[in-house]
């Protein structure tokens, strides 16, 4: 019986959750994303205590650099998507925070 490596099985799980992301960041699902990245960010907290104390076999590290890449580029992939969505949330509230200073200033319309 092989040898299961936690390490494997946490990078497994951080490209399956950022793969859900990537599903969720196409479909605009942007509501659903945080939960999946508190997920992914539990992974990659517990990759940075158990990495160092686990040496894998050549197999294992070859399937780790295949899931690396992936990680990348389902995560550059999400960044793209969520970008220009974050922007133009940040417009939205400067334009918001705009017509406040201005209502103080001057009063509420008429």
């Amino acid at each position: 019986m092989a040898f299961r490596s936690e390490v494997v099985h946490c990078y497994e799980e951080l490209a399956n959750g950022i793969a859900s992301m990537l599903v969720l960041a196409r479909a605009k699902e942007w509501g659903q994303l945080p939960a999946l990245e508190v997920r992914c960010s539990a992974m990659v907290e517990r990759l940075r205590a158990i990495e160092p104390h686990e040496l894998l076999d050549a197999t294992q590290v070859e399937h780790v650099l295949h899931l690396l890449e992936r990680i990348r580029s389902d995560q550059a992939e999400v960044s793209g998507l969520i970008k220009p969505q974050l922007e133009s949330l940040i417009s939205r509230m400067g334009y918001l925070t705009q017509q406040k200073n201005l209502g103080r200033a001057y009063g509420p319309p008429h």
